[in-house]
């Protein structure tokens, strides 16, 4: 191979000197709010389903 980026003998260096961040405690919507969101997405917003092009 012509030409590297790098020796691996550093590979992974940043990530292990990264201060690790907890991850935030995330909480989902309750099924009838949900079922509010899909509605208004669905029906007073477009009306289209699947993946649009």
């Amino acid at each position: 191979m012509p030409g590297s980026h790098g020796s691996l003998t550093k590979a992974g260096k940043v990530r292990s000197q990264t201060p690790k961040i907890p991850a935030k405690p995330r909480k989902s919507k309750s099924p009838r709010v949900w079922r509010k969101v899909t509605y208004r997405r669905r029906f007073i917003f477009g009306g289209k389903w699947g993946q649009q092009k």
